[in-house]
């Protein structure tokens, strides 16, 4: 009867069993209350929650979501062995759970908050499609077989990029500041007085010496009547008079520079209208002509040179004041076989104010022999007075004065620089000063680096054409590779190609340049070739005939031609004026400081149309050194330059050169002029052969030293 009611407990226990099990079958089942203990079971059986567990076997899930710690009975815990590894277990309570292992290390846990994460069943967890990971494919050589490019952006046309100026903002404002304090406001101080006044005191004072010119040969030639011969002689005199007033402003920085103790030719010219009025008025009462028409032709001169300095030293703060970059052109001594040399670097606005004014070294020469005409007319007007009387000293003194400084004597300093500067204000030049002015004048070498030849932009790609059935973009990858190691200006061509197809970009190994026009390398491998025809030609590169181009870069790998680039290198006006000017002087030697294996003699020759037996090539290494010159700062600044190209600083230099040659000769020749005048007034006061001084005759006599003179001046209007 036991063993049968056993057996029913049994049967119970399974079906406890599958309703804790949680099939579907028994989910509606209701609950049974049976209390089990641990003696019903065998000893490897134990009682877990009220449920039956096996003691070895350790279930994969318990029974229920919750497992109840609190509910397990005593007798469980103690027949379960107590080891190192065991870990004891506290009921649950609303306060802080703590749990010690047998070890010396405690873990807290806190009770459930609202930060708490709560974690749901597995059969209530929501089922998350896994991402795809697509296996990795190894990476292939370059134009190997089955590569292909990654063309991250659509290939389009090809246009290179302009470049991009790069000027510091800092020392922009700072050069500008400086342009506004110093060029640009004496610019516009100079715009307040003008021209217009010189102008028209030019324009009257020449109608003044017209007037008395042929007053003077009407009287010569007896057509004035002897009754109004003494209105003619007030009539010059007033002339003169007006010729003064016209020239005020001459005279009286003539007085100011006495008191600066400084003698110049609008000193000599007041000492001549004192000499002059004097004189008129002794003609007043000898009735003769007096020299009104010399005197007012040397004052229209000075008025002219007045004008010449005043419209260059407009042109010169006006072209500084438009600046926004400056470049100075110095002379460096010892550049190349011991010939100074001109080099450009970075100009300072006080390298022109400070220097533009100081007078040239002909200037003054030209004012010591001024005050040694003034000593030596006054002592022929004293032998004169000696030798004859008073009114006879007095005429030779004034006629000795004209005639020691001729008309011309006052423009050859300032003519030549008008002309120059209307030239040099289209290329951005302006001298600095005379000392610039003459060291640029000694033999000099003049570097020419790649960017005066051909600037950025000036080199284009004009078509391809690849053979020996390699990748075109091998091809195209292994030559810019090449041509950018050497660097040259063909790099940034082969570059904004090689963005344009995608390419890839490969390092050289073992770069060497060739003398006869071509560059070569070691890339991925194999050897890489890069040159011009001729270059080709001598490597043993055999180049069919339909494709022999002669501004054109081929490209051989390994021996065996596999691409030509047809270039289109166009030849700017400046780098063509430049190179034009530099090699009609014998004195200037243009010497090739660029290291771009196009650039060879016979390319530059053929290419600019010039002679290149007046230029120097230089080895590679030396163009190194030469290029890496810099200005030192006592070095000797010719002049400043606001734009960029070859042309200014040619025009520069040659323009200096010029300039001192035309002021140097224009001095000298009027000064024989005047000493061989101050000899012919001795030999007349020896004489005594007074009725030769008329006004025709002297005004005769500055009239032929007067055309040497501006032809000379001439001189830089050729440049």
């Amino acid at each position: 009867m036991e063993q049968m009611d056993k057996k029913n407990e049994e049967l119970d226990l399974e079906e406890i069993l599958k309703e804790f099990g949680g099939s579907a079958a028994d989910e509606d089942a209701p609950e049974a209350d049976i209390s089990l203990t641990e003696e019903d079971f065998d000893e490897d059986v134990v009682v877990w929650d009220g449920k039956p567990v096996v003691r070895d076997e350790k279930p994969n899930t318990l029974p229920g979501d919750t497992v109840r710690l609190d509910e397990i009975t005593k007798e469980v815990r103690q027949k379960v062995p107590v080891s190192d590894q065991t870990i004891t277990f506290k009921p649950v309570t609303e306060n802080t759970t703590v749990f010690k292992p047998v070890t010396d290390q405690t873990v807290t846990f806190k009770p459930v908050t609202d930060q708490t994460v709560a974690f749901k069943p597995v059969k209530e967890t929501e089922y998350e499609e896994p991402e795809y990971v697509p296996p990795q494919v190894p990476k292939k050589e370059p134009y190997s077989d089955g590569w292909e490019p990654d063309y991250e952006d659509p290939i389009g046309p090809y246009e290179p990029q302009e470049p991009l100026p790069f000027r510091p903002r800092s020392k922009m404002q700072e050069l500008k500041q400086k342009l506004v304090t110093g060029p640009e406001k004496r610019y516009y101080e100079l715009l307040e007085m003008g021209v217009g006044k010189l102008q028209l005191a030019i324009f009257f004072c020449l109608l003044v010496s017209v007037l008395s010119v042929v007053t003077a040969v009407m009287n010569a030639m007896g057509h004035i009547p002897g009754d109004r011969m003494r209105l003619l002689v007030f009539g010059q005199l007033l002339g003169l008079m007006l010729s003064a007033l016209l020239g005020s402003y001459q005279l009286i920085e003539g007085v100011g520079d006495l008191f600066r103790l400084r003698f110049t030719l609008n000193t000599l010219l007041l000492f001549s209208l004192i000499a002059c009025l004097a004189d008129g008025v002794l003609c007043l009462y000898e009735v003769r002509m007096p020299c009104c028409a010399p005197f007012s032709l040397n004052m229209t001169m000075a008025l002219l040179s007045a004008y010449h300095r005043r419209h260059t030293e407009m042109g010169q703060m006006d072209t500084m004041r438009k600046a926004i970059r400056l470049e100075s052109v110095a002379v460096a001594d010892d550049y190349y076989e011991g010939r100074p040399g001109i080099l450009r670097g970075e100009g300072q606005v006080e390298d022109f104010m400070d220097n533009y004014r100081v007078p040239s070294g002909p200037e003054r020469t030209l004012h010591i022999y001024a005050l040694i005409a003034l000593v030596l007319s006054l002592g022929i007007g004293i032998a004169a007075g000696v030798m004859n009387d008073l009114t006879s000293g007095i005429r030779f003194f004034s006629a000795s004065l004209l005639v020691s400084i001729p008309a011309a004597a006052y423009v050859v300093i300032s003519r030549p620089m008008a002309i120059l500067e209307r030239k040099m204000h289209r290329f951005g030049i302006v001298l600095c000063g005379w000392d610039g002015i003459c060291a640029a004048g000694a033999k000099a070498a003049f570097p020419l680096t790649r960017e005066d030849l051909f600037p950025t932009g000036s080199v284009k790609l004009n078509g391809l054409k690849f053979h020996g059935g390699r990748n075109p973009d091998q091809v195209v990858a292994y030559a810019t590779a090449v041509m950018v190691a050497d660097g040259g200006i063909l790099a940034p061509v082969f570059r904004d190609l090689l963005e344009s197809r995608n390419g890839y970009h490969f390092e050289v190994e073992t770069l060497r340049h060739y003398p006869n026009g071509g560059v070569g390398g070691i890339v991925n491998g194999e050897a890489v070739l890069v040159g011009n025809l001729s270059f080709m030609e001598e490597m043993e590169v055999r180049i069919p005939d339909g494709i022999k181009v002669g501004s054109a870069v081929y490209a051989a790998i390994d021996g065996v031609l596999n691409g030509v680039f047809a270039l289109n290198l166009t030849v700017t006006k400046s780098a063509d004026l430049g190179l034009r000017n530099l090699s009609s002087y014998r004195t200037i030697k243009p010497v090739l400081t660029a290291n771009d294996f196009i650039l060879t003699e016979k390319f530059i020759g053929n290419k600019f149309n010039v002679k290149t037996r007046r230029m120097e090539f230089p080895e590679r290494k030396e163009r190194n050194e030469l290029a890496s010159r810099q200005i030192d700062d006592e070095a000797s600044v010719v002049a400043l330059l606001t734009k960029e190209g070859l042309a200014g600083a040619a025009y520069a230099i040659s323009g200096a050169r010029t300039l001192r040659s035309s002021r140097n000769v224009g001095v000298a020749v009027q000064m024989m002029g005047g000493i061989l005048g101050l000899l012919i007034m001795l030999a007349l006061t020896l004489v005594h052969a007074e009725y030769l001084l008329t006004p025709e005759n002297l005004l005769l006599y500055e009239l032929v030293w007067m055309i040497p003179g501006l032809l000379i001046t001439e001189w830089t209007r050729s440049i």
